[in-house]
């Protein structure tokens, strides 16, 4: 079963039914204990930083996902779920991420020619052997709804960048935990085999 973290944050069900679409069984819940039992964990999201990080404390969220790290269980955060496992974000500043990877989520840089936020389909440049990246060809294209990306500290975690205003590190992988700042679940037959890919590790 694939534990779906629910903290009232959007685009959960598009993830559910993405993940339904490939035969798989799913629970959204905020339960502590399904959670911890689940084969796979995803924490997707979309919202800020600070009100996210506030919901998760609320619902007393924050130790569960410190387990869900320790006890080895398959994580993948997507989008928002992305940069709450970072330490800080300039969205939201004076409010820690959960800091289960090392690094930082900054506002991209405005550019006359460029839109911000950044919504829209971008290419990425895979490096590092990144297991979610299994069968999935260079320059494919994804899917992406973002005003802030991250600047990891250890470029060896990172496994796909793309461009757009910057370098974005669009895409992490360290030991069992996963992320994407683009949204698989809206990425067409890529983004599914990228999921499909999670759910094999």
């Amino acid at each position: 079963m694939i534990a779906i973290i629910d903290y009232d944050a959007g685009n959960l069900r598009s993830v559910e039914k993405a993940l339904q679409f490939l035969g798989h069984e799913t629970s959204v819940t905020r339960d502590r204990d399904k959670i911890l039992s689940a084969d796979k964990v995803i924490l997707p999201g979309v919202g800020s930083f600070g009100d996210a990080m506030d919901k998760l404390k609320s619902y007393n969220l924050i130790n569960t996902i410190n387990d869900v790290a320790e006890k080895n269980i398959p994580f993948l955060g997507i989008c928002l779920g992305l940069q709450l496992l970072f330490e800080t974000s300039e969205e939201s500043e004076g409010v820690a991420g959960l800091g289960i990877l090392k690094g930082d989520i900054v506002r991209i840089p405005d550019r006359n020619d460029l839109k911000i936020p950044h919504i829209g389909w971008n290419s990425l440049h895979i490096m590092n052997n990144g297991r979610l990246f299994s069968g999935i060809d260079e320059n494919s294209y994804v899917y992406f709804v973002h005003s802030y990306y991250l600047r990891a500290k250890d470029e060896n975690i990172v496994t796909a960048v793309t461009e757009y205003s910057a370098c974005m590190h669009a895409s992490v992988e360290k030991n069992n935990i996963f992320a994407c700042q683009f949204h698989p679940e809206k990425s067409g037959a890529v983004g599914l085999k990228i999921l499909e890919n999670f759910v094999s590790v």
